[in-house]
């Protein structure tokens, strides 16, 4: 069994503009609260299984300070669960793009961001299969 590595490389963030516009056009959608996750399954080969986007709008957010710590729980949640939908990908050699995107008006815990990473991993692994 190879070890895990919990890292969140650069490769595993989605910066392309091309592949967000993508996304957001043909990409479906659903809700894990406090996060609506948009995803869209891609043919070309990518260098990594899942490539991920984060954001929080600034209409519910105005200080950057408050942003930056939601995108850091996100990023963190991420990091430690996602091997669990990669091992997922690799073995079904698929890949994805997929946005965070932030819904609440008030600041989750880190333990509520990782119970909705959990539950937005679980509908993509169903949604994969």
């Amino acid at each position: 069994m190879t070890e895990r590595r919990y890292t969140l490389s650069k490769a595993e963030r989605l910066s392309w503009k091309r592949y967000i516009d993508l996304l957001f056009l043909q990409g479906q959608s659903f809700i894990a609260y406090p996060l609506r996750v948009v995803y869209l399954p891609v043919e070309k080969r990518l260098s990594v299984p899942v490539s991920i986007l984060i954001s929080v709008p600034k209409k519910k957010f105005k200080r950057a300070v408050k942003r930056n710590l939601i995108k850091r729980k996100i990023r963190e949640s991420f990091r430690l669960h996602k091997q669990e939908l990669t091992d997922n990908l690799t073995a079904a050699d698929k890949q994805l793009l997929v946005a965070f995107i932030y819904l609440d008006n008030q600041i989750a815990s880190f333990a509520e961001m990782e119970k909705a990473m959990n539950k937005a991993f679980r509908i993509l692994r169903e949604k994969m299969q």
